[in-house]
This record gives C-alpha cells, sequence and structure tokens, in this order.
C-alpha cells in the first residue's frame, strides 16, 4: 500500500482489521493516535499498528492516521452513509463556496480519487511548501479539528461550517493564551507558534475571548485534545512550570476533568518527545534550511527507491538524459546541460505519477537532489568513483 500512489483509500480500508476496530473504545484509540503523534502534529507511525511496516514517509503517515480515524469514527457511529462519499460531502460542507478550499477538485468523477486528492491538500500546511524560508513545517498540526468535525458531521450535518470553525477558534486562543503567558519564550516555542499559526485553516476568522472560547468546548474528545494541546503549548524540555500547572488545573476544573486526566496528558507529551525528540520538526536544533534540506532528502531518496525500475527503464530510452546524468557523477555540468537535464528529467517524472512532487511550484529545487541520489541506479561502469555500501 502506497499513499502517494493512485488507489492507496481502498486499499488501506480492506487492510483494517474489523476486529482490531470492534474491540478498541474511543477513548483508547485516541490514546493510540496521540502515541503516533498525530495529535502532536508529528506522524511518527501508524495507529494501531494496522499497516504493515513500510519505509513511510511521514506526510505518508499523516495521510494513513488521517484516513483511519476518519474511518475509526465512522464504524463507531450509527450512520446509513456510504463512507466515502460521506467523508467527501463533509469537507464540501466546510469549504468556502465561493472560492473553495477543494474548487479545483471537485471536477473528479471519481469519489476515490477526488477523496485522495483531498486528503493530499488538506494535510499540507501549503501547498506552495518549497518556500523562500524554507518552511520545514510541511504537516498540519490541526487535522484532529477536522476529524472532531466529521464526528459531528455524521449525527448533524447543520451548521458544521460554523462548528468546525468555531472549534479551531477556540483551539487557537486557548493555546496563544498559554504561550503568551510565558515571559521568555524558547525557540520550541516560537517554532510552535509558527506550527499553529500556518495550521490554521480560517485566518481571518474573527478571533473569540477566552470565555468564549472554552464556552465551545463540549464533548470528551475536544476536551482531551484540548488539553494535550495545551499540554504542547506548556512544555519546555520535560517541564510545565508552576503557573502552567495551575492554569491546566483550572481549565481542567472548568472541563469536569479529572486530575488523572491532566496526569496522562503531561505524562503523554514528555513521554513522546523523550523517544522521538530527533524526529519532531520543531524540537530539531538544525536551522531551517538544513532541516528542509534533510526532509527533501529523504523523500527524494524514498521516490527513487521505490520508482527505480520505471525510471531506469525510461532513462534509458532517454540517451542524452542518460548520459549527462552519468557524467554529473564525473564533472560539473555547465549551464546549458544543465537545462537539458531538467527538461528532460520532468518529461519522465509526468510518466510516473508518485514524482508529480516535481511538477509542483517550487519542485526544480529538488531537482539537484535527484541528480545526487541518481548515481546509485545507474550502471557502475557510469561511475568510477563508486563505492558500494557492504
Amino acid at each position: 500500500m502506497n499513499p502517494s500512489a493512485h488507489g492507496w483509500i481502498k486499499k488501506l480500508i480492506r487492510e483494517v482489521s474489523e476486529t482490531i476496530y470492534a474491540e478498541t473504545e474511543l477513548t483508547e484509540f485516541y490514546s493510540k493516535l496521540k502515541q503516533t503523534g498525530f495529535i502532536y502534529g508529528s506522524n511518527i507511525k501508524v495507529v494501531l499498528d494496522i499497516v504493515k511496516p513500510f519505509d513511510f514517509t511521514e506526510e505518508e503517515r499523516c495521510k494513513i492516521n488521517l484516513l483511519l480515524t476518519y474511518y475509526f469514527i465512522y464504524k463507531k457511529s450509527d450512520t446509513n452513509l456510504d463512507f466515502i462519499g460521506s467523508l467527501i460531502g463533509y469537507y464540501k460542507a466546510i469549504s468556502d463556496h465561493k472560492r473553495s478550499f477543494f474548487q479545483d477538485l471537485f471536477g473528479d468523477k471519481s469519489s476515490d480519487s477526488l477523496l485522495e486528492k483531498m486528503i493530499h491538500k488538506r494535510i499540507h500546511i501549503d501547498d506552495n511548501f518549497i518556500t523562500k524560508n524554507f518552511n520545514y513545517f510541511l504537516i498540519n498540526a490541526l487535522l484532529f479539528v477536522d476529524v472532531l468535525g466529521y464526528q459531528r458531521y455524521l449525527t448533524d450535518s447543520g451548521a458544521i461550517k460554523d462548528y468546525v470553525n468555531n472549534l479551531e477558534a477556540s483551539l487557537e486562543t486557548i493555546v496563544f493564551t498559554v504561550l503568551e503567558k510565558k515571559t521568555q519564550k524558547t525557540d520550541y516555542d516560537h517554532n510552535l507558534i509558527k506550527l499553529f499559526e500556518s495550521s490554521i485553516r480560517h485566518k481571518k476568522f474573527q478571533g473569540l475571548s477566552y470565555q468564549d472560547a472554552i464556552k465551545h468546548i463540549d464533548t470528551t474528545f475536544e476536551k482531551l485534545y484540548v488539553i494535550d494541546l495545551v499540554c504542547m503549548a506548556s512544555w519546555t524540555d520535560k517541564v510545565i512550570d508552576h503557573a502552567e500547572l495551575e492554569f491546566l488545573y483550572e481549565l481542567k476544573n472548568i472541563l469536569a476533568l479529572s486530575d488523572k486526566d491532566i496526569t496522562r496528558s503531561v505524562d503523554d507529551i514528555n513521554t513522546f518527545y523523550d523517544a522521538h525528540k530527533q524526529k519532531v520538526a520543531f524540537l530539531s536544533s538544525k536551522n531551517l534550511a538544513q532541516s528542509f534540506y534533510d526532509n527533501s532528502s529523504k523523500v527524494v531518496t524514498k521516490l527513487i527507491k521505490r520508482n527505480s525500475k520505471r525510471l531506469i527503464r525510461e532513462l534509458s530510452e532517454s540517451k542524452e538524459a542518460m548520459y549527462l546524468l552519468a557524467q554529473s557523477t564525473q564533472r560539473n555540468l555547465s549551464d546549458e546541460e544543465q537545462k537539458k537535464v531538467q527538461s528532460q528529467l520532468l518529461d519522465i517524472f509526468k510518466s510516473i505519477p508518485s514524482l508529480a512532487i516535481f511538477m509542483l511550484p517550487g519542485g526544480m529545487l529538488l531537482l539537484p537532489l535527484f541528480v545526487k541520489f541518481i548515481p546509485k541506479l545507474l550502471p557502475s561502469a557510469f561511475d568510477d568513483n563508486r563505492i558500494d555500501d557492504d
């Protein structure tokens, strides 16, 4: 199952164990989802280990976790709606009809294909994610808001857009209230602010006061989610200070939660960050440009490995591109030669759907990375300096 290729949603649903879903309660599933990092905006693994271990990118893990969570909510609901149809209907209902977030996609006649494109578009903070600032926060951190909206939609589709807008605005107000209380902000705090600001869907939506924001938090999932986000905002190198704990316990009383809920949430964020510190982008000490390069390198390497056979076949049919790529392993190509390589590579990428990333705005920035890794695909005769790994 490859979440970067067409048909992945149907295949993933076939792999879901109905027994596991039936035996898992809502709060237990939420806890398992949190362990994957999905709630914290960092997808380290797949929830419930439903999919066999595979070398997925974080984007692919995010797609899988989002879809599995939607499907879990669907299976636990009492609805006669079709799963894929209900999700498409939900996204249409919460989009802006004047200038729909998905307006370019709604012409797709296949429901499976349309949903795949919707999810791909929704999980990214920005379509043009290769920016001048080398923004490494590629994955939306507030996707669980979509899940909560979908849960509401299955029981009451009326005013669903207002519900999602108010919930997101409430979370924004509560989280930023915590962050504003910090007199000294660390790099973690600044990165977290950027992450949340970038993840907010309705940036022009009028903000709420703290008192009004709290009134919108009602269901069990909403309460657990807001506490986890507050812990995430309070966290500073495994420390949540006295003032922040007071804020948490005050919030606990307002939301009618238990001390156990607060303790669990604090322990969960500490455990997750301690175990995965090197894998969470905004905990990294690297600068933005280096993080962008590292993440992009991993993505390009995975794409090359997955499509190696087809790439070799396509390259072998493009004699000039093959020759110039081979030459690039031994010398610097001239500007004219580089342009020829780029042009011919883009033609090749058009024929391989999962390499569509190179066709996106800014995708040309990834071509040097592709050229860097391509020698591993070429016959050894082309690269006299290559040393094979043991």
